[in-house]
């Protein structure tokens, strides 16, 4: 029995001694708790688990348990001794605060609890193992893996059953060993996935390093392959690195049985222009417990002095974290402590780019055992992995970390690691235009069900355009289109939309209505005002620089399904600059050929994009020429008015779904429209390819908007009536 500086008494109910053998050699692991009987105690551990020794260890009283006793005479019997107690302690663990983790303490009023490892062979694996399994081995009952809460732990384990089957570790070369499978299982056929926090800027502050996230975003910048130590022989047995940021070796330092594997760095980025609703997926549900436990946490906290790291158990007692023990010696007290807002431990401050939106949190991911072909620039993917953040990651690095300074590219000075969290990727999804929904929704696309939500979207365009109908129609068409097919640089299916007629009052009135509208029924949206000065200073193309190797982005490194709004009403008399030039042409590129130019400085190349261009002007473009120019003829003016919430929702998923759809045209209609075509043709010679390929999309979304993938007659002749009211506005 001890007593802490706080008047507490801790009881020392297990600790390791060279009796136990030549296997466990080396004291090193102890655990410290309040006294508890053999009923479980009083006070804030009236409840907990009752003590599995209450007479202490078979052979000796409870007294001799304090101090270096044996608990067997053989390894196996210490093992199970070991086993139990930490089972025990694992089982209290919401009540007094465990976490796993090396050089950890945790301190309140009422209890510290730290844990600290120390090389003791083979004994130190053992505790892991039973921290890494909770309170299950093979004779104990329940789940063999904490997957949210150790995740590291499943994985070393899952390696160690790999080698122990007689895999060998210099064959891995970096691939899976079943650490993958055990997680996709969990993941997605237990439904664990909506047990796993999202990882966000909201999020950040209550998430612990080494436990489970996922992380929702855009790949902005590849940044190549890293090496790094995978694998390492401690002795006679084989560790693994993989999965986390830590470089581990064996105590006589770097041998030849360290294995170099390799992975993939991907800097990822929030969805630009994701709207509110599409980005409040999971918020409510296992996050809130966290922010709960934190809340908790501060108010177990409140009212310790400041001097309380200075806390020591014993003169042979643990002292806490070595980052503590740092922090006394300078003298410094953290900066977080009385912080009234929720931080994190680690002040955690997110880092910003150029271009980003505010609250935005960027993340470095390092992806495993994926092809390079499979990842791509721009892509939107959820990626779910193993969350790490350190302060002192960087300064705290010993000789043998070299050893990665040696075989990887230090990107610390450009993603610190204080400011971009990493992600250590175990599954990764790309994800698509439905999985941003923020429910499933139970319609199916039936004919009656899709008729009567087109109906409904209809009539609210139609009212937001003060009630033109035609300009309705055109923009339900536009809002449908999407690239489906490139031949040579002509993209097949965008349908870029030019709202004519606009003057400085109507477009008051109109331009934000029609913003917040499709806001609302889109993910993902840009807007832009094209005036002048905003073309001479913006940055639309992503840039390379090489001095800091990074992809700079730029307004329109935007992702596929993106929607870019441009108000041309404010555009005045004036002088382009060399820039506003290239901003004209990127801009004329991307409307015309669904590109976006990209500046490498010795070169410039075109990537390709499907981003729908919505365009308000006075009079028709001639900065951006859209496929369809439409004259706006509002006849009243609606204010915004509130919308049902699921009667949004159901457009969004009618937007969603059918833009999912494929589409073909059968034998038959082919020759009707062919027909139609060269009848059209011989009455205007003007008319021409790119023509035919508008009536034609025109003809494949009306199809598509009443839920239907082939094209079939009444739809083409509806096609053909639009096209002729749209004309009569021309003339």
């Amino acid at each position: 029995m001890v007593e802490s500086p706080t008047g507490c008494f801790y009881h020392l109910i297990i600790s390791l001694s060279p009796l136990l053998g030549a296997e466990g050699s080396g004291t090193g692991f102890m655990l410290l708790v309040p006294p508890l009987g053999p009923e479980g105690g009083t006070g804030p551990f009236k409840n907990t688990p009752r003590d599995p020794f209450p007479n202490g260890p078979p052979g000796r009283s409870r007294e001799n348990t304090c101090g270096f006793a044996s608990w067997g005479s053989s390894a196996s019997s210490g093992r199970a001794r070991l086993r139990a107690a930490v089972s025990f302690l694992w089982e209290a663990r919401p009540l007094i605060g465990i976490q796993d983790g090396s050089d950890h303490a945790i301190r309140s009023k009422n209890v510290m609890l730290s844990l600290s490892w120390i090389a003791i062979g083979g004994w130190k694996e053992e505790v892991r193992e039973c921290l890494g399994r909770g309170n299950n081995d093979d004779e104990m009952g329940g789940p063999p893996y904490d997957c949210l809460a150790n995740p590291l732990g499943a994985i070393r384990l899952t390696f160690d059953k790999a080698v122990a089957a007689g895999s060998d570790p210099t064959s891995f070369g970096g691939k899976d060993w079943g650490a993958v499978d055990l997680f996709r299982g969990f993941l997605f056929d237990q439904g664990g996935l909506s047990q796993v926090p999202i990882l966000n800027d909201k999020t950040v502050h209550y998430l612990q390093p080494n436990t489970l996230v996922r992380f929702r975003g855009m790949i902005q910048d590849m940044l190549g392959n890293e090496l790094y130590s995978g694998a390492y022989k401690d002795g006679a047995i084989w560790r693994t690195n993989k999965y986390s940021d830590a470089f581990q070796y064996p105590p006589e330092g770097i041998s030849p049985d360290i294995r170099i594997w390799e992975r993939q760095l991907f800097y990822c980025v929030p969805v630009p222009g994701q709207n509110a609703w599409a980005d409040d997926l999971g918020v409510d549900t296992p996050i809130m417990d966290l922010a709960f436990q934190h809340r908790e946490k501060r108010r177990r906290v409140e009212g310790e002095a400041d001097d309380e790291m200075n806390m020591q158990i014993s003169e042979n007692g643990v002292g806490g974290s070595p980052v503590a023990k740092k922090m006394r010696e300078a003298g410094q007290t953290s900066k977080c402590s009385h912080s009234e807002e929720p931080m994190s431990e680690s002040c955690f401050s997110p880092f910003k780019e150029p271009n980003a939106q505010d609250h935005s949190l960027s993340c470095l991911v390092k992806i495993y055992n994926s092809s390079e072909s499979e990842v791509k620039l721009n892509d939107v993917f959820e990626f779910i992995g193993v969350l790490t953040f350190d302060h002192d990651h960087q300064g705290n690095v010993s000789e043998m970390d070299e050893l990665a300074d040696d075989f990887c590219e230090d990107v610390s000075t450009q993603f610190p690691a204080a400011k971009v969290p990493r992600l250590h990727c175990l599954v990764h999804r790309k994800l698509l235009y439905q999985d941003f929904l923020s429910s499933p929704s139970q319609m199916e696309l039936t004919s009656h069900v899709v008729k009567n939500v087109r109906q409904g979207l209809l009539g609210y365009l139609s009212g937001i355009l003060g009630d033109d109908g035609l300009a309705a129609h055109f923009l339900l068409l536009h809002l449908l289109s999407k690239v489906h097919a490139r031949v040579d640089s002509f993209a097949v299916g965008k349908l870029s939309l030019n709202l004519t007629g606009f003057n400085k009052e109507s477009a008051s009135i109109f331009v934000s209505q029609l913003t917040d509208a499709i806001r609302n029924l889109l993910p993902f949206t840009q807007s832009m005002s094209l005036t002048v000065e905003n073309l001479n200073a913006a940055s639309l193309s992503p840039r390379k620089d090489y001095v800091t190797n990074r992809l700079i982005t730029g307004i329109l490194q935007v992702p596929d399904n993106s929607h870019l709004f441009i108000d041309e009403t404010l555009l005045d008399v004036g002088t382009l600059n060399s820039v506003g030039v290239d901003n004209v042409r990127v801009l004329k590129d991307l409307i015309e050929s669904q590109k976006v130019m990209y500046d490498f400085k010795y070169y410039k190349m075109q990537v390709p994009a499907d981003i729908q261009m919505l365009v308000l002007s006075e009079g028709k473009s001639n900065i951006l020429p859209a496929d369809l120019v439409v004259p706006f003829r509002p006849s009243s003016v609606v204010c915004n008015q509130a919308v049902p919430k699921e009667a949004l929702e159901a457009w969004r998923w009618y937007l969603a779904s059918l833009r999912a759809l494929s589409h073909s045209i059968d034998p038959e209609m082919q020759k009707v429209v062919e027909n139609d075509l060269v009848t059209a043709r011989q009455s205007n010679r003007n008319l021409g390819s790119q023509e035919f390929s508008r009536l034609l999309t025109m003809g494949r979304l009306m199809s598509l908007s009443y839920g239907e993938t082939s094209l079939s007659l009444e739809h083409w002749q509806l096609v053909k009536e639009l096209e002729r009211l749209r004309l009569e506005r021309l003339q």
